[in-house]
């Protein structure tokens, strides 16, 4: 398994820091947050890019994220479509295999599922045919909060089986997991191959209602049953790549090499039982 650290657990540092801190960590790959990567080439080239990377021998694992893609207006939509095909264009320069991207809120809390579906089979198509020609896929990342359109890996699983596109799968992050009621079984029906993104973390121990990317912790600190997810998906024989994505803002005051060693060293506990990790 390749473990990589995570943008989003450093949010307040820049993609220099971040890649550097990674690196420093003994990580060999990132995943890069997306706005970082936006401030970096506003004043660098891709080409600045590709040696900043490859120079601290570290691989960007994916980028995260575009967030709400679908149930929007022609217009948000058409800036999806752009911004796809630009990260896609990206990635494909920099050797970045995925590009994840992220669930809407739901629009009509009485609207059938058939037709959420519907939407989400249409858009994902549609950006994956953009992204095909790069090389890239994409990762459709079920978010466990009550206002989200698509909240368990069932659910999300359901969606990009329709697309027919072999180039979209889905992201496994363990706290949406715990905090949106998926069950160890939801993981046992999934295509490891289809799996393009797993995210290790934790959650302190609070009620459902109470979660948010602001209360998430270092794996093994919290209230997710990381052992018994570890072991469904070595079951299904998903051996891919695991990012540790921490949006506590406690952590984003920390140094970040820090902060990126205390969290392989947390992963490492978590993950080592079950996986040969790089």
């Amino acid at each position: 398994m390749l473990l990589g650290f995570h943008g989003a657990t450093s949010m307040t540092s820049d993609l220099e820091t971040d890649v550097t801190a990674t690196r420093g960590a003994g990580f060999k790959a990132l995943e890069l947050w997306a706005g970082k990567v936006d401030t970096y080439l506003a004043t660098h080239s891709v080409a600045e890019l590709m040696m900043l990377l490859n120079g601290n021998g570290v691989a960007p694992m994916s980028i995260n994220s575009i967030e709400f893609i679908a149930f929007r207006t022609p217009e948000d939509y058409a800036r999806i479509r752009a911004r796809c095909k630009q990260l896609s264009e990206l990635c494909e320069e920099i050797g970045c295999p995925v590009v994840v991207v992220v669930p809407s809120p739901t629009p009509d809390r009485n609207m059938p599922w058939a037709d959420v579906v519907a939407e989400y089979v249409r858009v994902l198509r549609e950006l994956a045919d953009l992204a095909a020609p790069h090389g890239v896929g994409l990762s459709f990342e079920f978010l466990g909060f009550g206002w989200c359109s698509v909240r368990t890996p069932r659910a999300a699983w359901e969606i990009v089986r329709q697309t027919g596109r072999s180039n979209t799968g889905i992201t496994v992050d363990c706290a949406h997991f715990y905090g949106g009621g998926g069950l160890m079984t939801e993981l046992d029906d999934l295509d490891p191959s289809r799996i393009f993104a797993f995210h290790l973390d934790d959650l302190e121990d609070t009620p459902k209602e109470a979660i948010s990317d602001a209360t998430r912790l270092l794996p093994g600190l919290g209230a997710v049953p990381l052992d018994e997810i570890c072991r469904h998906m070595k079951a299904i024989g998903y051996d891919g790549a695991c990012s540790i994505e921490l949006f506590r803002p406690e952590y984003w005051e920390w140094d970040a090499t820090k902060l990126a060693m205390k969290a392989r060293e947390a992963a490492l506990k978590v993950l080592s039982p079950h996986f040969t990790v790089q």
